[in-house]
C-alpha cells in the first residue's frame, strides 16, 4: 500500500471521528419581560431585545409594557389594541390573552381577528344584554358582567339559545352577538357568564407541533432563508430496535403493572373526595344528621333531572342569589370566582356544581332545608324560581 493510499484512509478514518453538526437555526436567546412572565421565543420575538429573524413575522411581536408596578407582557392586535399575555404554549400552539385594564368583556365586543395570524382554539357564540337594574332580581341566578354594569343597568353574557329567547322576551335590550374563543366546546352549556377568563387563541403557520414534542426548537434557517427547521431535537442513545425490543419485552408487562397500581390510588382517592363531599352541614341539625345516617334508603335524581338545574359560573363580585351564600354546604369551601355553581329550585341555594351533582345521585334533597327539588322544563321556571 503505498503513501498516498495511507494518508487517505487515516483522513477519512479521521472524519468519522469528529461528530457532524446537526443544522442549526438563527441563534436567538429566549427572552421574558419578568421573572414569573411567560418565555418568548419564535415564533415570537420581543421587540427591541430580539432580532427580527427570531420572530415569524410582525404578527407574534411581543412588548414589554408597565402596568402598575407590574411589567406585563403584551401584544397588539390590529383593530383590537393591546392585551395582557398570560401563557403561551408552543407544544400545543396556543396563546392565552387578556385584557390589562380588567373589563374583558368590552374588548370581547370589538374583538377582531381577521388580519391576526391567530383564531380562536374553540368558539362560541355570546349575546349580551342589558337589562333594568331595578329588575334584578327577576333574572337571578344569572351572572351579571360587573365592569360593564352601572347603578340603572346590568349586563349578561350568555351562550344559551334558550337564555336568549327567554332575555329577548323580557325588558331587557340586546346589545350584540359575537364569536368569542373559549378554551373548551362546552361553552354553550353554561347558562351566563362575566368572561373574564383568558381568551384561547391558536396560531397554524408556522407548524412546530411536531417538533416541540420530539423535544426540538423550531427556528428560521438562516438570515437569507425563510425556511423554518427544527433543531436541537433529543435523539434516544438507544437505537430504535433496541427500543422496540424493550418495548415488546419489559414495556406491556411494565405497563400492566403501572396501570394497576394507578387504577387502585385513584379508587382510593376518589371515595376520599366523594366522603368528603357527602360530610353534612354543621348547619343540619341533630335530627337531619340521624335522619341521613339511618337505614332509611333514600332515591337520588337521574341525570336528567340534575342537569335541568342551572348553572353558573360565579364571577369576580361572588354575587349569589343569597346574600349570606359564600360556602358550598357540602364541602364546606367558601366559593372562589370562576368556579361552577350549581342552583336548587326553588329554594336558591347554591352548592359547588360537582359537589351537589353527587349529593343528588345519592339524595334528593336539598342538603340545606332537605326540599325535594323538582325538575325544571322552561326558561321561565328557571329565572323566577
Amino acid at each position: 500500500m503505498d503513501l498516498t493510499k495511507i494518508i487517505s484512509l487515516s483522513l477519512l478514518f479521521f472524519c468519522l471521528l469528529i461528530p457532524v453538526k446537526t443544522t442549526a437555526a438563527v441563534t436567538c436567546t429566549n427572552a421574558v419581560c419578568r421573572r414569573d412572565g411567560p418565555i418568548i421565543r419564535f415564533p415570537f420575538r420581543l421587540k427591541s431585545h430580539q432580532a427580527q429573524s427570531c420572530g415569524y413575522n410582525k404578527g407574534f411581536d411581543l412588548t414589554c409594557h408597565i402596568n402598575g408596578a407590574v411589567n406585563r407582557t403584551t401584544i397588539t392586535l390590529p383593530f383590537s389594541g393591546n392585551f395582557t399575555v398570560e401563557e403561551i404554549d408552543y407544544a400545543a400552539q396556543e396563546i392565552l390573552i387578556n385584557d390589562p385594564n380588567n373589563c374583558l368583556p368590552q374588548r370581547i365586543l370589538e374583538l377582531n381577528l381577521s388580519t391576526t395570524p391567530f383564531s380562536g382554539v374553540y368558539v362560541n357564540k355570546f349575546t349580551f344584554f342589558n337589562c333594568p337594574t331595578s329588575e334584578y332580581l327577576r333574572f337571578r341566578p344569572l351572572n351579571p358582567i360587573t365592569c360593564l354594569s352601572s347603578k340603572n343597568s346590568t349586563v349578561f353574557a350568555t351562550a344559551s339559545s334558550r337564555m336568549v329567547d327567554y332575555l329577548s322576551s323580557t325588558s331587557c335590550r340586546l346589545m350584540k352577538t359575537v364569536e368569542v374563543p373559549v378554551p373548551w366546546p362546552f361553552y354553550e352549556q353554561i347558562v351566563t357568564s362575566d368572561l373574564s377568563d383568558n381568551l384561547w387563541l391558536t396560531w397554524k403557520v408556522p407548524e412546530c407541533r411536531r417538533c416541540e414534542i420530539r423535544g426540538g426548537k423550531c427556528g428560521i434557517k438562516s438570515n437569507s432563508s425563510r425556511e423554518i427547521i427544527c433543531y436541537d431535537v433529543h435523539k434516544p442513545a438507544i437505537p430504535r430496535r433496541a427500543r422496540y425490543a424493550i418495548a415488546i419485552g419489559a414495556g406491556i408487562p411494565g405497563a400492566l403493572i403501572a396501570f394497576g397500581l394507578f387504577c387502585y390510588v385513584y379508587s382510593k382517592i376518589n371515595s376520599c373526595i366523594k366522603r368528603r363531599r357527602l360530610v353534612p352541614s354543621p348547619e343540619i341539625n341533630n335530627a337531619q344528621a340521624h335522619y341521613l345516617h339511618s337505614s332509611v334508603i333514600i332515591t337520588g335524581l337521574d341525570g336528567p333531572t340534575i342537569e335541568s338545574y342551572p348553572k353558573i359560573v360565579l364571577g369576580e363580585s361572588k354575587r349569589l342569589p343569597k346574600i349570606d351564600d359564600a360556602t358550598c354546604s357540602i364541602c364546606l369551601s367558601d366559593y372562589e370566582p370562576k368556579e361552577t355553581l350549581r342552583t336548587i329550585p326553588p329554594c336558591q341555594h347554591c352548592f359547588h356544581a360537582d359537589c351537589i351533582d353527587e349529593w343528588l345521585k345519592l339524595n334528593g334533597t336539598c342538603p340545606v332545608c332537605r326540599n325535594s327539588p323538582e325538575q325544571i322544563s322552561s326558561p321561565e321556571n328557571f329565572t323566577n324560581s
